[in-house]
């Protein structure tokens, strides 16, 4: 099945997914959190020039250590709104407490579900009932089964809202050499258990810049309806994940070999904006 996105400043949508399940990439792109204006508004300029749909960036963090940045709450979220509206892009945000559900619905148009809150039962029950219908991208945990994933997703579903987008971002591994291990196993599994659209996030699952290119491929190969990378134009300097991060010249070529991609496995392409 497909989900369709559309951005709260225009008649535009993005659809994810389609009905015959052939790969169409969506690429939702942006920097793992809004630092400030110009940050957010020179990456999102930078982001739709590479060929991305979606903007993404994180108002709220929720960071391991409690003195690392935690994001821009509230401020953060108009800024996403402004972006959306100089791009025209739909934006994606992390909402991590079952009260602000409602709060970041108004500002976003795709809610996100991290890792760390995939079994957050009070949030995803509020995820389903009071996010007025948009979108929620639900990442696995860092340890969850994909039984547990799915079960997970089904509360979301069962709480009213059947628009839930699944994200592969990597397991939790015993090697340092990547952050995460990505289990691109899953994404055809998924597509024989589930009717719901799987995107990959391979930023999160290496933790390293140079390995997000190959394993983006790698995701489009196996079948994934989309990517979620973190861009940032100078992710040096980055107050979350800059060793991640890639640029707005680098996502340009993920998005030129994954639409080239698309086509050699003979993809129709499920990428649809309409008036």
């Amino acid at each position: 099945s497909s989900i369709q996105v559309g951005a709260h400043s225009d008649s535009n949508a993005v659809t994810i997914g389609s009905a015959d399940g052939s790969p169409a990439p969506v690429i939702i792109a942006g920097p793992c959190a809004v630092e400030n204006r110009e940050q957010l508004l020179v990456t999102a300029k930078a982001v739709r020039a590479a060929g991305a749909q979606i903007l993404r960036g994180g108002a709220f963090k929720p960071r391991t250590s409690p003195y690392q940045f935690q994001g821009l709450g509230l401020e953060g979220l108009r800024l996403l709104a402004e972006a959306r509206e100089m791009t025209g892009m739909p934006v994606i945000t992390e909402v991590m407490e079952p009260e602000l559900v409602e709060t970041v619905a108004e500002y976003a148009d795709i809610l996100q579900i991290g890792s760390r809150n995939m079994q957050n039962f009070p949030l995803l029950l509020a995820a389903g009932r009071h996010s007025q219908g948009r979108p929620v991208m639900l990442k696995r945990g860092l340890a969850a089964t994909i039984d547990e994933w799915l079960l997970a997703a089904e509360y979301v579903v069962a709480a009213g809202n059947p628009n839930v987008i699944l994200c592969e971002r990597g397991i939790r591994s015993f090697d340092p050499q990547t952050r995460n291990v990505l289990d691109l196993c899953c994404v055809p599994l998924l597509h024989e258990l589930t009717h719901l659209p799987v995107i990959v996030d391979p930023s999160h699952a290496t933790g390293r810049r140079e390995l997000v290119p190959t394993m983006a491929r790698a995701a489009i190969a196996a079948g994934a309806e989309g990517l979620i990378l973190e861009v940032h134009p100078n992710p040096s300097s980055a107050l979350c994940d800059g060793r991640q991060s890639i640029t707005g010249e680098e996502l340009r070529g993920i998005v030129r070999e994954a639409r080239l991609l698309e086509q050699l496995l003979g993809g129709k392409g499920s990428i649809s904006y309409v008036a």
